[in-house]
């Protein structure tokens, strides 16, 4: 923050009648100069935002979605110029995987993509949901897909069916923001880390039973064509939060691993609010930068800061 040193009357000398002077407009503070600049760039982005301030702490909360089409025009390089001013920056967790965790994968990558031995989706999935799965599928040349975790399916039908590219559409919110920050040299923290024995174990670990709403809701976003995705990222850019959350996309991102997992779902959403925690008692400006469904959930760090009185300025989330 630029810090600015006051002005005020010189002084006099000698007996003079002291002059009548017409007040001066004060300037504003220079820290609220700078932080009126940083939010009006980051709003001009189109970026879904929320700012919470208390005492000489402003947190700024920007709510990200994966599988932005390349070619849906926002304007990215105001969320870069916002995140160079902040004095630190929130972003999500890290997963710590080692070597033998890798070796891990690669070993029991059969157990985590495939069906066990002679079974299908339809061992799993009601007849009515099978029946659902099979029209979406009818248009394809071979019959893999059946024998395919119901995890490894759900994100294909994702992928392939509702158009959703999660790592090759254009650069996110959480692209910029990094990308900002380590220009500016700015302090970046994820917000948590996830070791990669445990997210190892949720995937091997889980029955098949575990990922029915997984594909289930990836099912229903499929029915929805390709242009769910495109859908639910023009909601984005317009700030109609709750259309996002509510999209078929986010809500299968919801029930799939690792949102849908019972043990890491809540860790993850823990260390989130421990870290806002945090950011509410440190000076200056942080801005974090988060899934926009774990912002702006029933119950997510929306509602959390509004239930404890706290003012949050931004766009409708619910």
């Amino acid at each position: 923050m630029l810090l600015l040193a006051g002005t005020g009357f010189p002084a006099s000398a000698g007996a003079r009648t002291p002059e009548l002077r017409t007040p001066e407009l004060q300037t504003p503070e220079p820290q609220a100069a700078e932080l009126d600049e940083i939010v009006v760039l980051a709003r001009r982005s189109g970026a879904p935002m929320w700012t919470v301030t208390r005492g000489d702490t402003t947190l700024i909360l920007v709510g990200a979605i994966t599988g932005i089409p390349r070619d849906l025009a926002w304007r990215p390089d105001d969320l870069e110029a916002a995140a160079a001013r902040s004095d630190q920056i929130l972003t999500p967790q890290e997963g710590r995987a080692s070597f033998s965790d890798v070796l891990r994968v690669i070993w029991r990558i059969r157990t985590i993509a495939r069906m066990p031995n002679g079974q299908t989706s339809a061992d799993y999935l009601t007849p009515d949901w099978q029946g659902r799965l099979e029209t979406v599928m009818a248009d394809e040349r071979n019959e893999d897909w059946r024998n395919k975790s119901l995890l490894i399916l759900g994100f294909d039908l994702m992928q392939d069916k509702a158009g959703y590219a999660a790592r090759r559409g254009g650069d996110d919110a959480v692209d910029v923001i990094r990308r900002a920050a380590r220009r500016a040299r700015v302090s970046v923290r994820p917000v948590g880390t996830v070791r990669g024995d445990e997210l190892i174990d949720s995937l091997i670990t889980a029955p098949q039973s575990a990922h029915i709403p997984c594909v289930q809701a990836a099912i229903a976003a499929a029915e929805q064509g390709p242009e769910a995705a495109r859908e639910r990222a023009e909601d984005w850019r317009a700030l109609r939060v709750a259309d996002v959350v509510a999209s078929p996309i986010d809500r299968a991102l919801n029930e799939c691993w690792p949102w849908g997992d019972p043990e890491i779902a809540p860790q993850l959403r823990q260390q989130w609010a421990a870290a806002i925690e945090t950011a509410m008692i440190s000076p200056g400006v942080t801005m974090g930068v988060a899934p926009i469904r774990l912002l702006a959930d029933e119950g997510g760090v929306l509602d959390g800061l509004k239930a404890r009185g706290f003012e949050v300025v931004g766009p409708e989330w619910k």
